[in-house]
């Protein structure tokens, strides 16, 4: 698969001395879906503002399609689209008016057929004639992804999607986005929903107090920094740990019927085998077990928290 952005050595620092960027490399593959994780302030704004030029780099490159941002903008900008947060639409102007104004802005030609299969793609095709005053919360965000891709760009960024919408919602902005990775779009979003990332990433990427913490993709980086806990059920509660089984440093629950085992995927031995005999000497009797993985969640906050 073939990078359609490169960004090397990129930094930014704003005038009031703060370092929004630092030294940040990444390459983001044609066709994939890649979540930005990171807590506010994190850097992920201006990273995405910094690709679509609507923030100038300190220093560092960034080529889009093999296009330099600055000295080729035009080309660039061409081929991306962005919804950004913030809902800023104009009240009084009406749906299809809005992407067909969009489409005209980057140079296409009028094409009333296309906008009306965007609209119908995006659930909003009864809505053409519509002002945007009067469109929910959610339409309106529907109607933002519609400017953003009515000039056919190669490349979306979705800046926090789904802020301040429902679950309901936020389910069907996914499938969208499933859609647009089909027919070849790369999409790149920001994110503080780690069930976002989780959901429809490919790669994700981690960053916080500007710096790319790591990118990563999904199953790998679940697999390579995950851990697991075997969680024993026994028979009979008890009120400690017995002492021969210290070392493991299990876990007891409140009411003593739990026993909860963590190990790291990445080690050559996890131990349970030797656990599980430890246990059977010990003459406690086992009524279930069972696997849990740690999620993205988890991940993320101890790659932040290390990071700190």
């Amino acid at each position: 698969m073939t990078n359609i952005i490169s960004i090397k050595n990129l930094c930014k620092t704003y005038d009031t001395g703060h370092e929004a960027l630092k030294n940040v490399n990444l390459e983001i593959k044609k066709g994939e879906i890649l979540a930005l994780l990171g807590p506010n302030g994190a850097g992920k704004t201006t990273l995405i503002s910094i690709i679509c030029g609507l923030v100038s780099p300190s220093s560092g490159t960034v080529t889009v399609d093999g296009f330099d941002i600055i000295n080729n903008y035009r080309e660039t900008r061409s081929r991306i689209g962005l919804v950004p947060q913030e809902l800023s639409i104009a009240a009084f102007d009406k749906v299809f008016g809005t992407l067909s104004f969009s489409r005209g802005l980057f140079g296409k030609k009028p094409d009333k057929a296309f906008i009306e299969q965007l609209l119908k793609d995006l659930s909003l095709f009864d809505k053409k004639d519509s002002e945007l005053r009067a469109l929910s919360g959610g339409m309106k965000r529907r109607v933002l992804i519609g400017k953003a891709l009515a000039h056919e760009p190669q490349i979306l960024f979705l800046d926090e999607p789904t802020a301040g919408v429902d679950v309901e919602l936020r389910k069907d902005m996914w499938k969208i986005v499933h859609r647009l990775r089909e027919s070849g779009v790369t999409i790149i979003l920001t994110t503080h929903y780690i069930e976002e990332a989780e959901e429809i990433a490919d790669r994700v990427g981690v960053i916080n107090d500007g710096k790319l913490l790591l990118v990563e993709d999904k199953q790998e980086l679940m697999q390579k920094l995950g851990r697991k806990q075997l969680i024993i059920e026994i028979k009979d509660p008890i009120t400690e740990i017995p002492a021969s089984l210290v070392a493991y440093h299990l876990e007891l629950s409140t009411d003593g019927t739990m026993l909860t085992y963590n190990y790291d995927t990445r080690g050559e031995r996890t131990g349970i085998t030797t656990l599980m005999q430890a246990i059977n000497s010990s003459g406690l009797e086992l009524k279930d077990l069972q696997t849990k993985q740690s999620s993205l969640e988890d991940i993320f906050v101890n790659l932040v928290r290390e990071s700190a």
